[in-house]
Protein backbone atom coordinates (compact mmCIF):
# COMPACT_ATOMS: atom_id res chain seq x y z
CA UNK A 1 0.00 0.00 0.00
CA UNK A 2 0.98 3.64 -0.67
CA UNK A 3 -0.19 7.06 0.04
CA UNK A 4 -1.98 7.89 -2.97
CA UNK A 5 -3.67 4.17 -2.35
CA UNK A 6 -4.68 5.10 1.45
CA UNK A 7 -6.63 8.52 0.00
CA UNK A 8 -8.23 6.64 -2.67
CA UNK A 9 -9.72 3.90 -0.02
CA UNK A 10 -10.40 7.58 2.62
CA UNK A 11 -12.66 8.78 -0.61
CA UNK A 12 -15.25 5.71 -0.41
CA UNK A 13 -14.81 4.96 3.37
CA UNK A 14 -15.27 8.47 4.79
CA UNK A 15 -18.23 9.15 1.93
CA UNK A 16 -19.90 12.49 1.94
CA UNK A 17 -17.78 13.50 5.23
CA UNK A 18 -15.15 14.38 4.20
CA UNK A 19 -13.89 15.35 0.44
CA UNK A 20 -10.43 14.03 1.39
CA UNK A 21 -9.24 17.54 -0.35
CA UNK A 22 -5.45 17.83 -1.77
CA UNK A 23 -4.81 20.09 0.81
CA UNK A 24 -6.75 19.52 3.89
CA UNK A 25 -7.34 23.14 5.02
CA UNK A 26 -10.53 23.66 5.93
CA UNK A 27 -12.00 25.56 2.41
CA UNK A 28 -14.26 23.21 1.07
CA UNK A 29 -15.37 22.01 4.38
CA UNK A 30 -16.15 25.67 6.38
CA UNK A 31 -18.95 25.28 9.09
CA UNK A 32 -20.04 21.49 8.14
CA UNK A 33 -20.61 20.37 10.88
CA UNK A 34 -21.62 17.26 11.77
CA UNK A 35 -18.15 17.01 9.47
CA UNK A 36 -14.68 17.56 9.48
CA UNK A 37 -15.05 21.40 9.04
CA UNK A 38 -14.51 24.55 11.27
CA UNK A 39 -17.13 26.00 13.40
CA UNK A 40 -19.08 28.72 11.65
CA UNK A 41 -17.44 30.56 9.07
CA UNK A 42 -14.48 27.99 9.06
CA UNK A 43 -12.10 30.90 9.90
CA UNK A 44 -10.42 29.43 13.07
CA UNK A 45 -9.73 25.87 10.70
CA UNK A 46 -8.39 27.81 7.75
CA UNK A 47 -6.61 30.22 9.53
CA UNK A 48 -4.30 27.18 11.13
CA UNK A 49 -3.16 26.19 7.53
CA UNK A 50 -3.16 29.82 6.08
CA UNK A 51 -0.74 31.18 8.66
CA UNK A 52 1.61 28.40 9.21
CA UNK A 53 1.91 28.04 5.04
CA UNK A 54 3.17 31.73 5.68
CA UNK A 55 6.08 31.06 7.39
CA UNK A 56 9.21 30.06 5.58
CA UNK A 57 12.16 28.99 6.58
CA UNK A 58 15.81 29.49 5.69
CA UNK A 59 18.25 27.04 3.98
CA UNK A 60 21.58 26.26 5.57
CA UNK A 61 23.52 23.19 3.86
CA UNK A 62 27.11 24.12 4.67
CA UNK A 63 27.61 22.62 8.00
CA UNK A 64 29.31 19.28 9.01
CA UNK A 65 27.00 16.86 8.11
CA UNK A 66 25.65 14.06 10.79
CA UNK A 67 22.93 11.57 10.51
CA UNK A 68 19.76 13.20 11.56
CA UNK A 69 18.31 12.15 14.70
CA UNK A 70 14.65 12.45 15.20
CA UNK A 71 14.06 11.17 18.66
CA UNK A 72 12.73 12.70 21.26
CA UNK A 73 12.00 11.48 25.32
CA UNK A 74 8.45 12.52 26.58
CA UNK A 75 6.79 11.00 29.30
CA UNK A 76 9.34 8.68 30.05
CA UNK A 77 9.21 7.00 26.92
CA UNK A 78 11.55 7.29 24.11
CA UNK A 79 10.03 8.34 20.89
CA UNK A 80 10.97 7.93 17.09
CA UNK A 81 9.83 11.60 15.94
CA UNK A 82 8.09 14.31 18.05
CA UNK A 83 5.16 13.28 15.91
CA UNK A 84 1.53 12.05 18.25
CA UNK A 85 -2.11 11.48 16.71
CA UNK A 86 -4.41 13.67 17.98
CA UNK A 87 -7.31 12.97 20.02
CA UNK A 88 -10.75 12.37 17.71
CA UNK A 89 -14.39 11.34 19.31
CA UNK A 90 -17.37 11.70 17.80
CA UNK A 91 -16.54 8.85 14.91
CA UNK A 92 -20.15 8.03 13.79
CA UNK A 93 -21.40 11.26 13.75
CA UNK A 94 -18.21 12.93 12.27
CA UNK A 95 -16.64 10.35 9.84
CA UNK A 96 -19.22 7.85 8.81
CA UNK A 97 -19.94 4.36 10.05
CA UNK A 98 -17.13 2.41 8.34
CA UNK A 99 -15.26 2.02 11.94
CA UNK A 100 -16.17 1.65 15.67
CA UNK A 101 -14.25 3.92 17.83
CA UNK A 102 -12.48 0.01 19.49
CA UNK A 103 -11.78 -0.18 15.27
CA UNK A 104 -10.36 3.39 14.69
CA UNK A 105 -8.47 3.86 17.97
CA UNK A 106 -6.71 0.12 17.62
CA UNK A 107 -5.76 1.37 14.09
CA UNK A 108 -4.40 5.01 15.21
CA UNK A 109 -2.58 3.03 18.61
CA UNK A 110 -1.42 0.39 16.41
CA UNK A 111 0.01 2.04 13.50
CA UNK A 112 1.67 5.11 15.75
CA UNK A 113 3.18 2.40 17.59
CA UNK A 114 4.54 0.31 14.78
CA UNK A 115 5.87 3.86 13.55
CA UNK A 116 7.50 4.81 16.69
CA UNK A 117 5.42 7.67 18.30
CA UNK A 118 1.96 7.12 19.70
CA UNK A 119 -1.63 8.15 19.45
CA UNK A 120 -3.84 10.50 21.93
CA UNK A 121 -7.26 8.30 21.84
CA UNK A 122 -10.85 10.30 21.90
CA UNK A 123 -13.43 10.31 24.97
CA UNK A 124 -17.24 9.87 24.17
CA UNK A 125 -20.68 10.77 26.11
CA UNK A 126 -21.08 7.18 26.67
CA UNK A 127 -19.29 5.05 28.85
CA UNK A 128 -18.86 1.72 26.72
CA UNK A 129 -17.45 4.01 23.66
CA UNK A 130 -14.66 5.39 26.03
CA UNK A 131 -14.23 1.85 27.20
CA UNK A 132 -13.50 0.63 23.68
CA UNK A 133 -11.31 2.79 22.93
CA UNK A 134 -9.34 1.78 26.08
CA UNK A 135 -9.79 -1.82 25.40
CA UNK A 136 -7.59 -0.57 21.93
CA UNK A 137 -4.89 1.24 24.35
CA UNK A 138 -4.60 -1.67 26.90
CA UNK A 139 -4.24 -4.41 23.87
CA UNK A 140 -1.27 -2.25 23.00
CA UNK A 141 0.20 -2.34 26.32
CA UNK A 142 -1.16 0.85 27.26
CA UNK A 143 0.98 2.27 24.69
CA UNK A 144 -1.64 5.65 23.70
CA UNK A 145 -2.57 8.34 25.86
CA UNK A 146 -6.50 9.04 27.00
CA UNK A 147 -7.83 12.27 26.27
CA UNK A 148 -11.08 12.75 28.91
CA UNK A 149 -13.56 15.84 27.90
CA UNK A 150 -14.04 18.24 30.92
CA UNK A 151 -16.76 16.52 32.56
CA UNK A 152 -17.87 17.00 36.10
CA UNK A 153 -14.79 16.34 38.46
CA UNK A 154 -15.85 13.37 39.64
CA UNK A 155 -16.66 11.81 36.44
CA UNK A 156 -12.93 13.19 34.74
CA UNK A 157 -11.08 11.13 38.21
CA UNK A 158 -13.20 8.33 37.75
CA UNK A 159 -12.25 7.95 33.72
CA UNK A 160 -8.41 8.61 35.12
CA UNK A 161 -8.94 5.50 37.03
CA UNK A 162 -9.56 3.42 34.27
CA UNK A 163 -7.05 4.84 32.19
CA UNK A 164 -4.49 3.84 34.57
CA UNK A 165 -6.03 0.31 35.03
CA UNK A 166 -5.27 -0.27 31.04
CA UNK A 167 -1.56 0.62 31.15
CA UNK A 168 -1.83 3.71 29.35
CA UNK A 169 1.38 6.03 30.28
CA UNK A 170 0.04 9.08 30.61
CA UNK A 171 -4.05 11.31 30.08
CA UNK A 172 -4.66 14.50 28.94
CA UNK A 173 -8.15 16.41 29.27
CA UNK A 174 -9.42 18.49 26.17
CA UNK A 175 -10.36 21.74 28.40
CA UNK A 176 -11.31 23.29 24.75
CA UNK A 177 -14.12 21.07 24.74
CA UNK A 178 -15.79 23.03 27.39
CA UNK A 179 -18.23 25.17 24.79
CA UNK A 180 -19.88 21.72 23.57
CA UNK A 181 -22.72 22.24 24.83
CA UNK A 182 -24.86 20.18 23.30
CA UNK A 183 -23.48 17.38 25.33
CA UNK A 184 -25.56 18.84 27.97
CA UNK A 185 -28.40 18.33 25.59
CA UNK A 186 -27.65 14.82 25.79
CA UNK A 187 -27.53 14.80 29.61
CA UNK A 188 -23.74 15.07 30.33
CA UNK A 189 -22.27 18.11 30.53
CA UNK A 190 -18.96 20.08 30.26
CA UNK A 191 -17.12 22.63 31.74
CA UNK A 192 -14.40 24.82 31.85
CA UNK A 193 -12.47 24.32 34.99
CA UNK A 194 -10.57 26.20 37.92
CA UNK A 195 -6.62 25.85 38.73
CA UNK A 196 -8.12 24.69 41.95
CA UNK A 197 -10.39 21.67 40.38
CA UNK A 198 -7.56 20.97 38.09
CA UNK A 199 -4.94 20.30 40.64
CA UNK A 200 -6.95 18.27 42.51
CA UNK A 201 -7.79 16.17 38.65
CA UNK A 202 -4.10 15.92 38.45
CA UNK A 203 -3.19 15.22 41.79
CA UNK A 204 -5.92 11.88 41.44
CA UNK A 205 -3.44 10.09 39.58
CA UNK A 206 0.79 9.93 39.36
CA UNK A 207 0.11 9.62 35.73
CA UNK A 208 1.35 12.91 33.75
CA UNK A 209 -0.86 14.87 32.95
CA UNK A 210 -1.66 16.66 29.70
CA UNK A 211 -3.76 19.92 29.05
CA UNK A 212 -5.15 20.39 25.87
CA UNK A 213 -6.59 23.39 24.52
CA UNK A 214 -4.77 26.75 25.75
CA UNK A 215 -3.86 29.36 23.49
CA UNK A 216 -2.90 32.23 25.92
CA UNK A 217 0.08 32.73 28.32
CA UNK A 218 -2.55 33.37 31.26
CA UNK A 219 -3.83 30.35 30.05
CA UNK A 220 -0.54 28.27 30.16
CA UNK A 221 0.45 29.55 32.83
CA UNK A 222 -2.67 28.42 35.13
CA UNK A 223 -1.88 24.73 33.37
CA UNK A 224 1.90 24.96 35.28
CA UNK A 225 -0.22 26.32 38.80
CA UNK A 226 -2.29 23.07 38.26
CA UNK A 227 0.14 20.97 38.21
CA UNK A 228 0.45 19.83 34.54
CA UNK A 229 3.15 17.51 32.82
CA UNK A 230 2.16 19.62 29.24
CA UNK A 231 0.13 21.67 27.27
CA UNK A 232 -1.27 21.58 24.01
CA UNK A 233 -1.72 24.40 22.49
CA UNK A 234 -4.75 24.06 20.47
CA UNK A 235 -7.61 26.02 19.51
CA UNK A 236 -9.53 22.02 18.91
CA UNK A 237 -8.98 22.32 15.12
CA UNK A 238 -11.24 25.36 14.57
CA UNK A 239 -14.06 23.07 15.57
CA UNK A 240 -15.63 24.86 19.06
CA UNK A 241 -15.07 28.68 18.29
CA UNK A 242 -15.16 31.14 15.15
CA UNK A 243 -12.67 33.91 14.66
CA UNK A 244 -9.98 33.23 16.75
CA UNK A 245 -6.34 33.13 16.18
CA UNK A 246 -4.49 30.57 14.14
CA UNK A 247 -2.38 27.82 16.88
CA UNK A 248 1.15 28.96 15.47
CA UNK A 249 0.42 32.76 15.69
CA UNK A 250 0.28 32.41 19.83
CA UNK A 251 2.80 29.88 20.31
CA UNK A 252 5.65 32.24 20.33
CA UNK A 253 4.97 34.26 23.23
CA UNK A 254 3.21 30.95 24.73
CA UNK A 255 6.85 28.92 24.50
CA UNK A 256 8.66 32.50 25.39
CA UNK A 257 6.67 32.63 29.03
CA UNK A 258 6.74 28.77 29.82
CA UNK A 259 9.56 26.98 27.73
CA UNK A 260 11.36 24.58 29.74
CA UNK A 261 9.00 24.76 32.59
CA UNK A 262 5.71 23.01 31.26
CA UNK A 263 6.05 20.50 27.80
CA UNK A 264 4.19 22.43 24.82
CA UNK A 265 2.65 20.27 21.82
CA UNK A 266 0.69 21.86 19.79
CA UNK A 267 -1.59 21.26 16.93
CA UNK A 268 -3.29 22.91 14.01
CA UNK A 269 -3.17 23.05 10.65
CA UNK A 270 0.24 20.90 10.92
CA UNK A 271 0.00 18.68 7.48
CA UNK A 272 3.68 17.86 6.36
CA UNK A 273 7.14 17.27 8.07
CA UNK A 274 8.46 20.91 7.12
CA UNK A 275 5.31 21.83 9.29
CA UNK A 276 6.45 19.93 12.17
CA UNK A 277 9.63 21.64 12.01
CA UNK A 278 8.38 25.21 11.84
CA UNK A 279 6.01 24.02 14.99
CA UNK A 280 9.66 23.07 16.72
CA UNK A 281 11.80 26.50 15.48
CA UNK A 282 8.69 28.37 17.07
CA UNK A 283 8.97 26.72 20.36
CA UNK A 284 7.07 23.82 20.68
CA UNK A 285 8.83 20.28 21.91
CA UNK A 286 6.11 18.11 19.87
CA UNK A 287 2.99 18.18 17.57
CA UNK A 288 -0.50 16.88 17.46
CA UNK A 289 -2.08 16.00 14.17
CA UNK A 290 -5.92 15.31 13.91
CA UNK A 291 -7.45 14.86 10.64
CA UNK A 292 -4.77 13.44 8.03
CA UNK A 293 -4.71 10.63 10.94
CA UNK A 294 -8.33 9.92 10.72
CA UNK A 295 -7.75 10.12 6.84
CA UNK A 296 -4.81 7.43 7.17
CA UNK A 297 -7.18 5.29 9.42
CA UNK A 298 -9.84 5.73 7.39
CA UNK A 299 -7.72 5.07 3.98
CA UNK A 300 -5.73 2.25 5.39
CA UNK A 301 -6.05 1.13 9.16
CA UNK A 302 -3.05 0.54 11.52
CA UNK A 303 -1.12 0.07 8.06
CA UNK A 304 -1.90 3.35 6.90
CA UNK A 305 -1.19 5.59 10.14
CA UNK A 306 2.18 3.89 10.15
CA UNK A 307 3.10 4.54 6.69
CA UNK A 308 1.45 8.13 7.10
CA UNK A 309 3.38 8.75 10.40
CA UNK A 310 6.72 7.46 8.41
CA UNK A 311 5.82 9.90 5.74
CA UNK A 312 5.78 12.29 8.11
CA UNK A 313 8.79 11.32 9.70
CA UNK A 314 11.19 11.43 6.64
CA UNK A 315 9.80 14.77 5.27
CA UNK A 316 10.71 16.26 8.91
CA UNK A 317 14.48 14.26 7.95
CA UNK A 318 14.55 16.06 4.44
CA UNK A 319 13.49 19.96 6.17
CA UNK A 320 15.85 19.53 9.14
CA UNK A 321 18.89 18.53 6.52
CA UNK A 322 18.15 21.70 4.13
CA UNK A 323 18.14 23.88 7.36
CA UNK A 324 21.02 22.54 9.18
CA UNK A 325 19.63 20.71 11.80
CA UNK A 326 21.39 17.35 13.13
CA UNK A 327 18.90 16.67 15.54
CA UNK A 328 15.58 18.30 17.15
CA UNK A 329 18.12 20.13 19.52
CA UNK A 330 19.17 22.29 16.63
CA UNK A 331 16.21 23.01 15.65
CA UNK A 332 15.43 26.99 16.68
CA UNK A 333 13.97 30.58 15.49
CA UNK A 334 17.19 30.43 13.25
CA UNK A 335 15.96 28.63 11.00
CA UNK A 336 12.90 30.33 10.37
CA UNK A 337 13.21 33.66 7.72
CA UNK A 338 12.33 36.44 9.17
Amino acid sequence: MNYKEVLENAKSRIGSKCRVCRECNGIACRGELPGMGGKGTGSSFIRNVEKLNEIKLNMDTIYEFKDVDTSIELFGKQFSFPVFAAPIGGLNLHYGDFYNDEEYTRAIVQGCRKAGTAGFTGDDIKDEKYEMQLKSVSEAGGWGIPTIKPWEKEEVKARIKKAEAAGAFAVAMDIDAAGLTTLALLGKPVSPKSVRELREIVASTDLPFVIKGIMTVKGALKAIEAGAYGIVVSNHGGRVQDHIPATIEVLPEISKAVGGKIKIFIDGGIRTGTDVLKMLALGADAVLIGRPYAVAAYGGGEEGVELYTRKIGSELVESMIMTGCSQLSDINADVIYK
